[in-house]
């Protein structure tokens, strides 16, 4: 059986072919961001089957509301990474998943294990792994709580045993820092 090629279109052409519900450009769309978008994903549930549920989920969401997307607010990747990120925020969050992992046969346990540290994540392929590394240890551990971990910002403070005003400061400084760089 033969594969099709990869499609790779220009972001411009890649958002005119979505308004226009073509479907070169909704395989172009897979083609070009299901790994990043499935690396995200994957960093904040852990669970390879989830994830890749919540990358379809992803995809149906991003094709049904894509008319909702403003060039003018950001840039297209941005925008999909969000709707990812939040979606796998609330997998995490939800009550099935939550009861899903407490209940996981014993014989299952080990296998579950090995597969959370063989993640496919890897940021430093957008370069933003160099990025992160160039804040402070603080800020670092914020983004890592908050952004890769799903944690509310009140969680983080838990976690980190700080005010929650110095998490929303640190985190807002952090991202400030990443967009100079960005």
């Amino acid at each position: 059986m033969s594969r099709r090629p990869k499609i790779s279109l220009t972001e411009e052409e890649l958002v005119r072919g979505l308004r226009h519900r073509e479907k070169v450009a909704a395989e172009a769309l897979y083609d070009m961001y299901s790994a990043s978008l499935y690396g995200v994903i994957l960093r904040i549930i852990n669970d390879e089957p989830s994830a890749e549920d919540v990358l379809q989920e992803t995809f149906i969401k991003i094709w049904q509301s894509f008319s909702g997307y403003s060039a003018e607010k950001g840039r297209l990747f941005t925008w999909m990474v969000n709707i990812a990120r939040n979606l796998a925020i609330d997998k995490v969050r939800s009550k099935d998943f939550r009861n899903q992992t407490k209940n996981q046969e014993l014989e299952n346990n080990v296998t579950f294990i090995d597969e959370q540290k063989n993640t496919v994540y890897k940021p430093e392929l957008l370069g933003l792994k160099d990025l992160v590394q160039s804040l402070k240890q603080e800020q670092r551990s914020i983004l890592d709580l908050v952004y890769f971990k799903g944690y509310t910002h009140v969680e983080a403070a838990d976690e980190l045993g700080v005010p929650l005003g110095t998490v929303k400061t640190r985190l807002r400084m952090a991202i400030q820092q990443l967009r100079k760089k960005f």
